[in-house]
């Protein structure tokens, strides 16, 4: 006998990456939430449906003593793959908060804006060729990540969607104590 719930393949996509408005399992997970909750309660996991947003993800739960079952690996970010964080997240407050088109929900980036924004993070010493030969591997890293999808373009005029779990992910705290430690790095380099 299966005990395969019509909701399992949501959770096996959970598990693996945010899962978009789009997909197909998006209605089983809108409609199984508290059973997929339950369900992942039991590892140490918490369902976050974000609808008006168009997506949901799992997240560790925090424990009383501020801990977590350590389900979910923490990655070290290099600086460069910081700055363009940084960058990405306060595109879409600013986004957010004085939208150009009033019909727009996404925020949009090339790779040239992304470059020309992070040049006021790179300290006067920092090796700004170097990093511009190297930007299409740091953009590569945030797509990994999920915080940028690629809508258009190739890789010299290529168009990014900004993806909104960033804001979910980098929030503006931390977006503020980011700041203060790129000030603080580029003041070092």
């Amino acid at each position: 006998m299966s005990d395969i719930q019509p909701y399992s393949k949501a959770i096996v996509l959970l598990l693996k990456k945010t899962v978009e408005n789009n997909s197909p399992e998006w209605e089983n997970i809108r409609t199984y939430r508290s059973e997929i909750q339950k369900y992942l309660s039991v590892i140490g996991l918490e369902l976050v449906l974000k609808e008006e947003e168009g997506f949901a993800y799992v997240k560790q739960i925090v424990m009383e003593d501020d801990t977590t079952l350590s389900l979910v690996q923490r990655r070290q970010l290099s600086y460069e793959v910081s700055i363009i964080l940084v960058v990405l997240r306060q595109l879409l407050e600013d986004f957010d908060n004085n939208p150009t088109d009033m019909n727009a929900t996404e925020r949009y980036v090339s790779a040239n804006e992304i470059k020309d924004e992070i040049r006021m993070f790179l300290p006067e010493r920092y090796d700004k060729v170097k990093f511009e030969r190297d930007l299409e591997r740091y953009i590569r890293s945030v797509e990994d990540l999920g915080f940028l999808e690629m809508v258009g373009g190739n890789s010299n005029d290529a168009r990014y969607r900004i993806h909104r779990i960033i804001k979910e992910k980098v929030t503006l705290d931390d977006l503020d104590l980011f700041k203060q430690k790129l000030e603080e790095y580029a003041g070092t380099i």
